[in-house]
C-alpha cells in the first residue's frame, strides 16, 4: 500500500496532522530524523490527537537508515519537479516524500527519488502547506491504486 514518508520534519503540528491523515486514510508514515523538534509524548499528543494509536509510523534515525529499510518506489514531492502529481502513474507500494518545511530535501535526496512530482499552482505562489500537499497527492495515489479504505458498515 501507498506510504507517506517526512524528511526531517521541522514542525510538529504538521507531523501530527500528516499522522492523522495516515491513520484515517489506512497508510503507513516514515518519519526520518533528525527532527527540527523534541518528539515527545506532550508535543505529539497536542498534534497527533488521539489518531497517534492507530497510525503506523515507522520512525527512522536517518535518511540512511529509511534507505535501507524501504520498499518500492520513491516519489519526491518538489517544486523543482516538472512533472505534474496528476500526470502520474502511481502505483500501490510507492512511498510518497516530503521534505522540510523550511528547505525542502538535499541534492542527494533529490537525486534518489525514483520520480519527483510537483502540485502545480497559479502565479506567484511557491508553495502548499506540507500536509495539505501530502493529503493532495496521497488522495491521488489512493484513487489510482484503488486502495481507498472500505467504508463501516452501516
Amino acid at each position: 500500500m501507498v506510504r507517506l514518508a517526512l524528511y526531517q520534519p521541522d514542525i510538529p503540528q504538521n507531523t501530527g496532522t500528516i499522522m492523522r491523515l495516515a491513520a484515517c486514510l489506512g497508510v503507513g508514515l516514515d518519519v526520518i530524523g533528525p527532527l527540527g523538534f523534541v518528539w515527545d509524548e506532550k508535543r505529539m499528543r497536542r498534534a497527533g490527537m488521539d489518531y497517534r494509536e492507530i497510525a503506523a509510523v515507522t520512525k527512522h534515525s536517518s535518511w540512511e537508515t529509511f534507505q535501507s529499510n524501504r520498499t518500492g518506489r520513491l516519489v519526491l514531492l518538489t517544486t523543482r519537479a516538472a512533472l505534474p502529481f496528476n500526470d502520474f502513474a502511481f502505483s500501490d507500494d510507492d512511498v510518497l516524500l516530503l521534505g522540510r518545511e523550511s528547505a525542502g530535501v538535499p541534492d542527494e535526496v533529490h537525486r534518489a527519488a525514483d520520480a519527483r512530482l510537483l502540485i502545480p499552482m497559479v502565479e506567484p505562489a511557491r508553495s502548499l502547506n506540507v500536509a495539505i500537499s501530502a493529503a493532495i497527492v496521497v488522495a491521488e495515489a489512493l484513487r489510482q491504486t484503488s486502495s481507498w479504505p472500505a467504508l463501516p458498515s452501516p
